[in-house]
This record gives structure tokens, sequence and C-alpha cells, in this order.
């Protein structure tokens, strides 16, 4: 096993264990103090790449199956209005890590991309600048468990930053395959070509992997807290699973019934309109597997009632990019993308302790959220200068309620899927967006219009107005980067790229589409999908 360690891990488990021997003799008192019977609750992140919120069986998906995930949600609290804090992966992956908005901490686009003077994209805008890593000045959420005197541990998509910022520069004192990619080096089979985790045997899955990972961790730190996150590279690009798992799905996708079409353009990119991909089934399927196993150790080991577990996504499914291989309906659009197929979540919380398992929740919630969340769940101190942007969702576990308050997300970029330069503020029942191209704004009712079809601003236009000065102001108050006038931007080679799109991109993606299902379908170096020595 490749792992790094932070050097301090020891001392820490020490430090734990002389605490747990003056609580149980007594020596520690007070109301404040932790009693021999209170120890502090253990914590499984499960993080998803690119899951869709209709992508799980429990969320009403009839092709995917995932019964693994369905326990963390049947077992605890399922919010059904749940959010990533952006429609694409880093800048989600730092407000979890950091409870703070994208737009705050400068890192508002998957890290890697082109922006400013960079762009050689024909596009009105130039994309904002960004920070390219999670600032060392931010106290991630590891590292307030870590000081806590937690055991941490991170396996798998870390894509917040290379040399010096990985997650053993973040709190983390294990790091299994978390570099500075945003996608498997080396595909989802080994050799895996990580540099942060050694390769496996052949036919090895990566998911399964680390899952086996995770629970192997979960082993060995039993009988002290943890703080484990499980960050899969799953189901992000390439889409790629084993022959019996396609199989499988190929059968079960040939008997639904045939669609006139499986692809829409909605606006600038064409969007996939049907759940019947059987690779990306089988990667859902391998991730799910991989949850069980870590669910199956916490039953074994008796931990269960004692560990918080926590499932979502970073941002919504790929409908309409890196293999355009899930549909969010009713949900439009999906990742790279401002509807709410592009940022609604699973957002689930299992705790037994705290949480009636099969209760739900309604109440809009973000990504930050999860910060202050499992601080006051671990009867850690809260850290208010740090998830400036969060909000503790401890009442809402016990039927309660916590204050109103408006959600924003900033997008100063071009979606690799389709996405356009935006801003977003939901309040209650209505969402507006605010487009930087020409400054347009969309007015949605997405209680009533889940699928925003029905465009509202034309008929509230004050509400709109005072929604959008509302989303002026965070702005400012963020300080929040905007992109600017693109002075090479040609319109006329634009619309060509539109009419391509149409009569190009779109019916090649159907025939591609379709391929997959036919009864001789093989990928183009085999089934383990490399050349193998």
């Amino acid at each position: 096993m490749h792992q790094q360690s932070n050097p301090h891990s020891r001392q820490r488990i020490f430090l734990w264990l002389l605490i747990s021997f003056f609580l149980g003799t007594g020596v520690i008192t007070g109301q404040e103090s932790l009693t021999s019977d209170t120890k502090p609750p253990n914590v499984v992140f499960i993080l998803a790449d690119d899951l869709g919120w209709r992508d799980l069986s429990n969320e009403g998906s009839t092709f995917y199956e995932s019964p693994n995930i369905d326990r963390i949600a049947n077992q605890g609290m399922k919010f059904t209005r749940g959010y990533a804090a952006c429609q694409v992966c880093s800048p989600s992956r730092a407000a979890i890590m950091s409870g703070k908005a994208p737009a705050r901490i400068k890192i508002t686009d998957w890290i890697g991309a082109a922006g400013g003077k960079q762009w050689n994209r024909n596009t009105r805008l130039l994309p904002a600048q960004y920070e390219r890593q999670l600032a060392h000045e931010e106290v991630s959420l590891a590292e307030a468990f870590q000081e806590a005197g937690y055991a941490t541990f991170f396996a798998g998509k870390w894509h917040l930053g290379g040399k010096g910022s990985l997650p053993e520069d973040h709190g983390f004192d294990v790091n299994i395959g978390g570099h500075h990619r945003g996608s498997p080096p080396g595909g989802y089979f080994s050799p895996y070509n990580n540099p942060k985790m050694d390769d496996g045997s052949q036919g090895e899955q990566l998911p399964l992997r680390l899952g086996r990972e995770t629970a192997d961790f979960i082993r060995q730190h039993r009988d002290q807290p943890f703080f484990a996150f499980l960050s899969f590279y799953s189901v992000h690009g390439p889409i790629q699973s084993t022959q019996a798992l396609w199989k499988k799905y190929r059968e079960k996708a040939i008997k639904l019934e045939k669609p006139d079409h499986r692809f829409i353009i909605d606006r600038t990119s064409p969007v996939r309109q049907v759940q019947d991909h059987p690779l990306y089934a089988g990667m859902v399927e391998s991730m799910d597997d991989a949850v069980g196993l870590v669910l199956d150790t916490l039953d074994e080991l008796e931990l269960t009632d004692s560990t918080i577990v926590i499932f979502t996504s970073d941002n919504g499914g790929v409908s309409a990019g890196d293999g355009k291989a899930t549909s969010n309906l009713p949900l439009r659009g999906g990742k790279g993308r401002q509807w709410e197929g592009g940022i609604r979540e699973p957002f689930y919380i299992k705790y037994p302790a705290r949480v009636p398992a099969g209760s739900t929740c309604d109440t809009p919630v973000i990504g930050m959220d999860f910060y202050p969340t499992l601080l006051e769940l671990a009867g850690l101190p809260a850290r208010p200068n740090q998830h400036q942007d969060g909000s503790s969702l401890v009442p809402l576990l016990s039927g309660q309620t916590i204050l109103p308050r408006a959600l924003h997300w900033h997008y100063p970029h071009y979606g690799n899927q389709g996405g356009e330069p935006s801003a977003i503020i939901q309040q209650g029942d209505w969402k507006l967006i605010q487009y930087f191209e020409d400054g347009r704004l969309e007015l949605y009712n997405i209680v009533d219009d889940i699928g925003e079809q029905n465009d509202q601003f034309q008929n509230q236009p004050k509400l709109a107005q005072q929604m959008a000065d509302q989303l002026q102001s965070w702005l400012q108050g963020v300080d929040a980067t905007m992109p600017t006038s693109n002075p090479n931007f040609d319109p006329t080679k634009y619309a060509q790229q539109q009419v391509n799109t149409r009569e190009k991109t779109l019916p090649n993606l159907e025939w591609q589409a379709a391929a997959f299902l036919k009864a001789d379908y093989q990928p183009g170096n085999g089934w383990l999908w490399k050349k193998r020595k």
C-alpha cells in the first residue's frame, strides 16, 4: 500500500489513549468534559464525483442499482433539496473542506481549466482567473478533526492542488490516491498510474480498491475516533466498466422502450435525456459495491451506531459532458450547467444515535453546511470565522428548523458541458439566474417547475429585481471575480459552431449511444481498457 502519513499521527493516538485512560479513572471531570460512555463519534464522509441527483435507485432511477448507497439514505436523513456548491468539481470540494463559498476563496472552476488570456475558445467573454489550490490559511475540515485527536484518512480524488497542497498538507494523516489530477490517470482498472497509490493485481477495479482501503483504515483505528474521507473518482470519465456489468445492463436496457432520440440540444449543447448507458450503470454499481464494503465493516465492528456517515456528490450528472452518459430528468441540464441538473445532489446524513432512520427534509442545504454540522455532531467547538458560508444542520436532523436564508452560486466560466458564465440566488421556492454575457435574468419557481421550463421573469419583475439586487450585494460581499470581454470573439464563427453541433455532433452522439447496446460491442482496446504486459 502506497500512502502518505503525517508524522504527528502517533502523538495524537497516544494523546487519545491518555485521555481515554483519565476519562475511565474519573480524573477528568466537569460538565463540559467527556465521560467514559461519550466517546466522540466517528465520521465517514463519502463523496462521489459527477453523480447526478437521479442516478440512484432511491432517488427514482429505474435503471441504475444502488442498494448500499440507498442504505445510507434510508437509515438516516435524506435532504430532498441538497446542493453542491458549484456545478463543477474543484470548487465544490473546496467548499466542503473549507466551509466557505467558492467565490469567497476564489476557487471557481475545476483546477486545470484555462482562464483569462490563456483561453482559446471562441466565446463572448474571457473566463475569470481563479486560485489553483486550497489555501493553507484555511483550516480544513480534516484539520479541525485532526486537532481534536482524530485519526484522519483520505482515499481517492483530491483535485485541490498539487505538491505542497495535497491531502497530507491539509490535515490527513493518510493519503491514498489523492493528487492533482481530476480523473484517474490510468482509468478504472489497475495499473492506475497514480503517484499516490500502488497498483493492484490485473483487473482490480479502482472504486473497490478505495473501498477496501477505507475499510482497512477503519479496522486499524476502531478503538479511537476517526475521520475517513472516501472520495471516489467514480463516476467521472472515462466511462469504463467490466464486461459482466456491461452485459447485465445491456440486457436491462434493450428491454426498455426504444427512445426516438437520446439527446436534445438545450441552448448550447446536446444533453442526454435517457438513462440506458450500460457502462455508466456498471460504474454506479461498482461504486455502490465499494460503499457496501465500508458499511459492512462498520456493522462487523459494531461501529454503525457511533459513526456519522455522509454521502453526497460534487456536481450534477454527466448529461452534457465527459461521456454524456446519464440523464438528470426531471431536472434540466447537468454537470457544468446553471440549472438544477448541474447542482442538485444526493445529500444524506446517517447517524443512528441522533438521526431517525427514514427521515426526510425539504429545507434547501448546500455543501458548506457539512463543516459546521459535523463539528456540532462531534461535540467540537464551532469555527465561525472558518465556515462562514455554512449553517449547522443539526436542528434539521431532529425535526426542528433553521433560519431562512438564501443560497448562492457563482461560476464566471464556460463549462466544458455547455454551461454559461452566471451567478445564481435561490430563496424559498424561487431561483434567479443572472447571465454575465448580456446581463439577462431567468426566474423559476423550482417547486412548481422543477424542470425550469417556465421562465417567470416577465410575470414577476419586482421579485426578479429584488433577488437580482440581493445577488449583487452578495457578489460584492465576497469580492467575486468576474469574466471580461473577449476582444477576439467572432460571432460568425460562433454561429457556424452551433450549426456543426446540430448537424454533426448530435447525430454522432446518437450513433455512439446506440453502439454501446449492440450485442457485439467491444471497447477499443479490450475489456481491461489498456494493453497488458
